[in-house]
């Protein structure tokens, strides 16, 4: 199981919006992730913790590629973070070889026909809808069986597109459009995911499902889920603090 560490380049991302906003400290970040042993770094310019606001595709190009470009020379695996078609094709040219897209391809045509042409990895995402409003759409009868359906329509679309099938990764979305109890039954269910037969990553870090009052109180529980993941066949999963998780795996 790979550990990819979230490199967020902006001021308002929920677990460490700011901290490494400035381009040389994402660089050094990015840095010391590495020498922890970090897999793939998945480098985002806009935040979708629930009730954010969209950047202009500008102002998220402006915060990532300098900061790709400069990690590319690293002998580490680079994501871009993006839901922009546009952003993900300058990442992939910066240095980028994977397009972590959290929308699943759903919030731009484009996505898609993008992707099939770089001919990079692309991981694909269940999403419902923008940061503004996804807290509301979390409503399911059998949320295993909704999220499987909705990932597979967008699934058979990139497929229509190009997008090769070895290229192709999912992701449940933990926490996106999703209660705790969803969180947790798809934690449970994962077997059900990895029986889709794509690679699976899963974003459960810090995120509020896992109780505690701020991000940080969440790291024990995070690297709990990671170590309760080991040997269920997991392609990767994404986290905040890479040491802790990495010895997770590994011990």
């Amino acid at each position: 199981m790979l550990v990819m560490g979230i490199l967020n380049v902006t001021p308002d991302s929920f677990a460490d919006g700011g901290l490494h906003f400035d381009t040389d400290l994402a660089i050094t970040h990015g840095r010391e992730m590495i020498e922890d042993g970090v897999d793939i770094i998945d480098i985002g310019g806009e935040s979708t913790r629930p009730g954010a606001d969209r950047v202009s595709a500008e102002e998220e190009q402006a915060r990532v590629i300098p900061v790709i470009r400069e990690l590319a020379k690293e002998s580490v695996v680079i994501s871009i973070d993006t839901m922009r078609a546009s952003t993900a094709k300058l990442g992939v040219e910066a240095g980028a070889t994977i397009v972590n897209d959290v929308s699943g391809g759903a919030a731009d045509p484009e996505m898609f026909s993008t992707v099939a042409q770089l001919g990079c990895k692309y991981t694909l995402m269940h999403w419902r809808g923008h940061s503004k409003d996804m807290n509301s759409k979390a409503i399911y009868s059998d949320v295993v069986a909704e999220v499987i359906e909705e990932i597979s329509i967008q699934l058979d679309k990139a497929l229509a597109a190009g997008i090769k099938r070895e290229n192709i990764i999912l992701d449940p979305g933990i926490g996106f459009a999703k209660d705790a109890e969803h969180n947790w039954e798809i934690l449970n269910r994962i077997d059900e995911f990895i029986a889709l037969g794509y690679p699976v990553l899963i974003g459960h870090s810090r995120k509020r499902f896992l109780g505690g009052d701020t991000p940080d109180d969440r790291e024990e529980a995070t690297v709990q889920v990671t170590q309760s993941l080991v040997g269920k066949g997991i392609w990767a999963v994404r986290v905040h603090g890479v040491k802790a998780n990495k010895e997770a795996i590994t011990s």
